[in-house]
């Protein structure tokens, strides 16, 4: 018998996108449940869906749980129904057929795999990668990306390859590492969520592997994130929050509170080439404020930032 395996997929008011990544599902060549968590959407996502895909399941929640939040109220119906895997997807990508299967047999082949991730392109530019797996600096108290940019001409190719950590943008567990390692943090709310857990389960014992022939495409443009003052608040916030849960050492914290955010915050405030970036500079200051308050979770932004989190600003 095959493993089973629970597709987790967060809706935020992103009905069309949530429809044709299930659509895509639909193409797999492995079978899979599908399990649609609606985070308080106010479009009419689940009454679509279900009448568009009937065979997924539909969890309502009552209000927005961010990424975190949102994401584990599937990872627990995952664990009640006895899923040997759960696979976080993002709703604003397109999966290759085969993808599901490759990263299913790898984890299977190694029992030590906790966590696999595919490569991950950009849609409106399939050939062009965005994610083959992360990795961290620990020195630095950075992350990025593997591949960012790159064009994909088989430089990852072969079989499973160890990395730091995969994105949360489509992500595949093992149930082991959700009955040893735990969920999410929902501290986080959105961001750096997959990273703290990925490094969890890897003092935990397992392995985090990037599975290169696996293939997924995110709808996200070259510089989606960069404007977003949503997104720096919590990615700001969010940074800090995994040095300390990680116990990153003392030169990690110097050279993110310094070099990174001392400088940036000064060079955006004096020179004027960056004049059109205060509200990314009031957000961060916010941030770095709630930190030090301890204020996780989902924060009201400063007056004149934000009204809302977009859909794909949840979305890891």
């Amino acid at each position: 018998m095959k493993p089973q395996v629970m597709i987790v997929i967060l809706n935020w008011n992103g009905l069309g996108d949530t429809l044709e990544c299930l659509e895509s599902l639909s193409r797999l060549d492995y079978p899979a449940h599908t399990v649609v968590v609606d985070n308080g959407s106010t479009d009419g996502s689940p009454v679509v869906i279900r009448g568009r895909f009937p065979s997924a399941t539909i969890i309502e929640n009552d209000e927005n749980l961010g990424f975190t939040g949102g994401n584990n109220v599937g990872l627990r119906l995952a664990l009640e129904q006895g899923a040997d895997y759960a696979l976080l997807l993002n709703n604003d990508t397109e999966v290759a057929p085969d993808f599901l299967r490759l990263m299913v047999e790898a984890a299977e082949a190694d029992p030590r795999i906790g966590i696999a991730g595919p490569t991950i392109c950009y849609y409106d530019q399939p050939q062009v990668v965005w994610s083959a797996g992360g990795g961290i600096d620990w020195r630095r108290g950075r992350t990025w990306m593997m591949g960012l940019n790159e064009c994909d001409a088989g430089q990852f190719c072969g079989g499973p390859r160890q990395v730091d950590f995969v994105t949360g943008c489509a992500l595949l567990v093992k149930r082991a590492v959700l009955e040893q390692v735990g969920l999410l943090d929902e501290r986080f709310f959105t961001y750096y969520e997959e990273t703290e857990w990925c490094v969890r389960a890897r003092r935990a014992g397992f392995k985090i592997v990037h599975m290169p022939r696996a293939k997924v495409w995110h709808k996200i443009p070259l510089d989606a994130r960069e404007s977003s003052p949503s997104v720096h608040y919590y990615m700001t916030r969010n940074r800090l929050l995994f040095l300390k849960i990680t116990g990153a050492g003392l030169r990690a914290w110097l050279y993110t509170l310094i070099a990174d955010y001392l400088r940036t915050l000064v060079s955006w405030s004096v020179r004027p080439r960056w004049r059109h970036k205060w509200l990314q500079r009031k957000v961060m200051l916010q941030a770095i404020g709630d930190t030090c308050r301890r204020r996780w979770g989902k924060q009201l932004l400063v007056a004149g930032t934000m009204g809302s989190v977009a859909s794909s600003d949840l979305n890891g």
